[in-house]
């Protein structure tokens, strides 16, 4: 039960996610990834408000968690869950591995991306 609520919070998410980068692009261009660019900041704000509730005010069942949080987030933006790990690790104190965890995260990425252009570039 706990995979499909997963997959159907994913697919919301993802589709919310398709949403906001049609309407960016058509109301900014695309000359910048604005869509992209919004949904990475208002997934981890609402990632941050939805922990930081469940932190200090309340709790609430396994099964929502998963399909908010892993599921309708996760489909949204993964950079959510990226942020609340780096945001964990900064509040148990570990600031040095959070900048690591954070600064590695977006470069080993970016040049993951690049290896993988470059790869298919070479074989085709």
């Amino acid at each position: 039960m706990n995979y499909l609520l997963v997959f159907v919070g994913g697919g919301l998410g993802a589709t919310v996610r398709h949403a906001v980068n049609m309407i960016c692009a058509r109301a900014f261009g695309t000359h910048f990834p604005f869509g992209t660019f919004l949904i990475n900041v208002s997934g981890s704000v609402v990632m941050g408000l939805i922990a930081g509730y469940l932190a200090f005010r309340g709790s609430a069942a396994q099964p929502w968690r998963l399909f908010v949080m892993t599921g309708v987030l996760g489909g949204y933006t993964t950079f959510s869950a990226f942020s609340l790990d780096t945001a964990l690790l900064y509040e148990r104190g570990e600031i040095g591995l959070a900048a690591l965890y954070a600064i590695g995260s977006v470069v080993l990425a970016v040049v993951g991306l690049f290896a993988g252009l470059a790869l298919v570039r070479h074989l085709t």
